[in-house]
């Protein structure tokens, strides 16, 4: 998805001065990228990303924040076309980062959802909780009817907390479950333009938009095409249907029409495609597009009273479809 690759890249490249966020917003992508694993009795930490540049950053953030030397191993994606992934692995010191993150609680249990210090935090840690978590597993659809950021969580606790820091900072998130899969949601067009920035992703935001208004635009422009398309057509059906009937009328009629009403039959057979108003300017004198109407229906009534008298089809016999 060429949208979600143009965030993490935004994203990868931003570097928060505050240690408190970098290390919220690393939190985020060990909880949301993989966790905690047992290797060899012991605890590791592991985070599986998609890009070697994201996985060589993140190396560097557990060296700089932590002072672990993590290692960097490339994998195969499960299934034959799925691309590679790249695993960042803490086992030397594993339990240890694993306290200090919040990934592991004071009784060494593992923590379902995230941090309560981190998800409390002020706005820039609740925005680096976020930026963690869509760089391991979020995504972004193009503008449209099911535009959406989603980020795939490895547990329903984890996505109510990402929805609780959401709503702190702005973002209208919502959690649910996809294919048992929990997931966090943003799909309002504001929210997701809110989301965007509040990760530090403006210049996505602003290309989002644009992309937005543009595809707005061309579907207001498709849709007064149609419908400029469907008043033609119905235009056309209406002047068809109006012309048989005229010429049915006066053919039951025959001599017996009155001259002003034979008039506006014939302006209405020799100008097929002209509105009433048009009919009204070509009359001699000229009409008001009421007077020819008035006039076009008395016609076909007088027409239609005849027929019924005489026990033949009336005026609508030569409506096309009738």
């Amino acid at each position: 998805m060429p949208l979600t690759a143009d965030v993490k890249a935004e994203l990868i490249a931003l570097r928060d001065p505050r240690p408190s966020a970098r290390a919220a917003e690393l939190t985020a992508l060990l909880r949301f990228s993989g966790g905690l694993h047992s290797i060899a009795n012991r605890v590791a930490v592991e985070a599986e990303v998609d890009s070697e540049i994201l996985a060589r950053r993140t190396a560097r953030d557990l060296m700089e924040l932590y002072g672990v030397r993590p290692e960097l191993v490339q994998v195969q994606g499960s299934g034959p076309n799925a691309p590679s992934l790249y695993a960042v692995r803490v086992i030397e010191g594993g339990e240890t980062l694993a306290r200090q993150t919040g990934l592991l609680d004071q009784r060494r249990r593992a923590v379902r959802g995230l941090p309560n210090r981190l998800t409390t935090g002020n706005r820039a840690d609740l925005a680096g909780l976020w930026r963690g978590a869509f760089l391991a597993s979020g995504t972004l659809s193009d503008p449209g009817r099911s535009a959406a950021l989603e980020i795939t969580c490895p547990s329903g606790e984890a996505a109510m907390a990402l929805v609780g820091a959401a709503h702190r900072i702005g973002i209208a998130a919502k959690a649910r479950e996809v294919r048992g899969v929990p997931r966090v949601v943003v799909r309002e067009t504001d929210a997701i333009r809110t989301a965007l920035q509040a990760m530090g992703a403006a210049r996505t935001a602003a290309h989002w938009d644009a992309l937005r208004e543009r595809r707005e635009v061309r579907a207001g422009v498709n849709r007064l095409v149609n419908f400029d398309d469907a008043n033609l057509r119905r235009s056309a059906q209406a002047a068809v249907a109006a012309c048989a009937r005229v010429e049915r009328a006066m053919e039951i009629l025959g001599d017996e029409i009155p001259d002003h009403l034979r008039e506006a039959g014939e302006l209405r057979l020799a100008h097929r495609d002209a509105s009433l108003d048009e009919l009204g300017h070509h009359a001699s004198p000229p009409l008001t597009k009421d007077a020819v109407a008035g006039r076009i229906r008395r016609l076909l009534a007088m027409a239609d009273k005849k027929a019924a008298a005489e026990g033949v089809p009336g005026t609508a016999v030569g409506v096309p479809g009738s």
